[in-house]
C-alpha cells in the first residue's frame, strides 16, 4: 500500500512540474504593458513637433498718424487694404500648453499694401478636443505700392515694427463637426494683431492643416 502511495505521489509531481513550467513559461512572455497613449489635439502625440501650413484672409488698418516711419497719407490714398496670407510654423507640445514658431507671407489685394513678411513666436494652451488660444509677438515688414508725390521719395520701401497679437484655433469636433475630417488636424484659425505698439487693426480667419 505504501509503494502504491509512493508511485501514485511521484507521477503527480511528474505531471506537476511540466506544467508549472509551462506556466512560467505563459507570464515571462507575457507583452508589457502599453506605452503612454496620450495625444495632443487632432489625434497626434502628446509631446514632439507639430508642422503646419495655412492659409488666412483679413484687413488691416493702420492709424492716421506716422507708424514706425510710414508716412502719414493725405485723402485719397489709403494704406489700409484686404490681405490674403500664406503661413508656415510648427507647435512644440508640451502637455497642457505649448510653444511654437511661424513665418507669414501676405499679398494685399485692395487698398495700397503690397506684400507683408513676418517672422512670430507663439505659446499658449489647449481647450476641449482640439482648440489651441495663444498670443503671439513677432517683427513685420510692410512694403506699399506707392504714395502720394513729395510725400515718399522711394515707392518701394520697407517699413517695419514689431507685432503683438492674440488667436484662437478650433477643431472639427470642437465645433461639432466631429468625423468630417477625422484627425486629418483641420482647424479654423480666428486672430487680431497690432503693429508697432497698437498702430493698426488686422483681424484675420482662415484654415490651419497640421500635421
Amino acid at each position: 500500500m505504501r509503494k502504491l502511495s509512493l508511485i501514485a505521489a511521484a507521477a503527480a509531481a511528474f505531471v506537476a512540474v511540466p506544467a508549472m513550467a509551462q506556466d512560467m513559461a505563459t507570464t515571462d512572455a507575457a507583452p508589457a504593458p502599453a506605452a503612454d497613449t496620450a495625444t495632443a489635439p487632432d489625434g497626434t502625440r502628446a509631446f514632439g513637433i507639430e508642422p503646419y501650413v495655412a492659409v488666412m484672409g483679413g484687413w488691416e488698418q493702420f492709424d492716421r498718424q506716422t507708424v514706425a516711419g510710414i508716412p502719414a497719407q493725405p485723402k485719397g490714398y489709403n494704406l489700409d487694404g484686404a490681405l490674403v496670407e500664406g503661413i508656415v510654423g510648427f507647435n512644440v507640445p508640451l502637455g497642457p500648453v505649448f510653444v511654437g514658431a511661424e513665418g507669414a507671407v501676405a499679398k494685399g489685394v485692395s487698398g495700397d499694401i503690397d506684400w507683408q513678411y513676418g517672422a512670430y513666436g507663439r505659446a499658449g494652451f489647449r481647450a476641449g478636443d482640439s482648440g489651441l488660444f495663444y498670443g503671439k509677438v513677432g517683427y513685420r515688414w510692410n512694403n506699399f505700392h506707392n504714395f502720394a508725390p513729395g510725400v515718399a521719395g522711394d515707392l518701394k520701401r520697407d517699413y517695419h515694427g514689431t507685432v503683438y497679437g492674440v488667436g484662437a484655433e478650433v477643431g472639427p469636433k470642437d465645433i461639432g463637426l466631429g468625423g468630417l475630417t477625422g484627425n486629418s488636424g483641420l482647424r479654423l484659425r480666428l486672430e487680431v494683431s497690432t503693429f508697432d505698439d497698437a498702430h493698426s487693426f488686422r483681424p484675420m480667419a482662415g484654415v490651419v492643416a497640421h500635421f
